[in-house]
């Protein structure tokens, strides 16, 4: 499956790079100042509402460099994206009176990262070069010895190459076998690259908004740590936007649950009983079945304002992903609705699969 255009480049392309960012991108004017910006509302699509100006940093200076606001995904709530071991990325940065040829950058570890971490200086386009260890870096950038203003945080999650994957196992983690290893498929069924290393320490850092990293683990080996995931940052720019859509319509939707994100085909087999040749979206890291609660009763709330909870509640999210399907080509897929059982209530399902697909 093609990764959706941003303005954030993998060379190659061999693995999905994530970012976080915990403020608004800043727009910086010719002459250390900052441009006048009559404030524009929220955005029909993603809520979001530009910043007329920005605060000055510690030291009272504007900030010398900032990021482009596609970073942020279609929805503009992305926070965090994975690349892989080693690999060259190239930083879409935007720069004001610093000279960019004497740049050099620094990856920190951080959340429980072990290691020193790398850098070097920064290439020709802002190309930079991933650390080799899996973990959680934060970037550092300088110029001339002296530290840059950045303004956000920016972090990437290096991932643990497939290749570590030993007897369906990595460490005491049971993964499995996915149907298609050994086929040499490129497309959306192949295999996932890497899996991110989920540790008790970074499991609450945020993909987005309102979804973190933990909500996306397989619901099984409790007590195993490290656990391993895969997440692709589309689905979770989907269910951002499928939240936004809502509101939009005029429907509470407080929050988002993940009752199943990703899930392992080791757990698909044996709590689940799918066969060994199941291709759910789930094992690949672009599917998700979640609900809307809005209060904390852990189950779907009454969306559609009927005095009830049930299959009807999830057809109302499913006009939302249709609508946002329609907006975003790029982020099309799978959704199902799901009635409620002996165990939970009702849910949906949506993937980002590449092709539309309802039941």
């Amino acid at each position: 499956m093609k990764p959706d255009t941003r303005p954030w480049v993998l060379i190659p392309i061999a693995a999905t790079l994530f970012v976080l960012v915990s403020a608004a991108p800043v727009r910086l004017g010719p002459g250390g100042g900052l441009p006048s910006i009559a404030d524009p509302g929220p955005s029909p699509t993603t809520g979001r509402v530009e910043p007329a100006a920005a605060e000055p940093t510690g030291r009272g200076t504007a900030l010398e460099v900032a990021m482009a606001e596609a970073a942020f995904g279609r929805s503009g709530a992305l926070r965090t994206q994975v690349v892989g071991p080693g690999q060259a990325l190239r930083l879409e940065l935007t720069w004001h009176a610093l000279p960019i040829n004497s740049i050099r950058y620094r990856w920190r570890p951080v959340l429980g990262t072990t290691g020193a971490g790398s850098g070097g200086r920064l290439g020709l386009k802002d190309v930079a070069t991933a650390p080799t260890a899996p973990g959680v870096y934060e970037l550092e950038l300088e110029s001339d010895g002296r530290q840059i203003e950045f303004g956000e945080k920016f972090r990437v999650v290096v991932n643990v190459p497939f290749e570590r994957k030993r007897s369906g196992r990595i460490g005491p983690y049971r993964l499995g076998r996915w149907p298609t290893e050994g086929e040499g498929r490129t497309d959306e069924y192949a295999p996932p690259a890497g899996f991110i290393e989920v540790t008790e320490a970074n499991q609450s850092l945020p993909l987005s908004e309102n979804f973190t990293l933990g909500q996306f683990l397989t619901k099984d080996q409790e007590s195993v740590w490290p656990k391993y995931v895969v997440v692709d940052p589309k689905p979770v720019d989907k269910l951002e936007l499928v939240l936004l859509e809502l509101r939009a319509m005029g429907i509470r939707a407080d929050r988002m649950v993940v009752m199943s994100g990703f899930r392992t085909p080791h757990y698909n087999q044996r709590h689940l009983g799918n066969s060994p040749s199941s291709l759910s979206r789930h094992l690949f890291g672009d599917a998700a079945d979640v609900w809307v609660e809005n209060g904390a009763d852990r189950s779907m709330s009454d969306l559609n304002g009927d005095g009830r909870r049930n299959v009807n509640d999830a057809r109302v999210i499913l006009r939302a992903v249709d609508r946002v399907e329609r907006r975003h080509p790029d982020l099309v897929g799978g959704a199902g609705v799901y009635r409620a059982n002996n165990v939970r209530g009702p849910f949906i399902h949506i993937d980002v699969r590449g092709r539309r697909a309802r039941w």
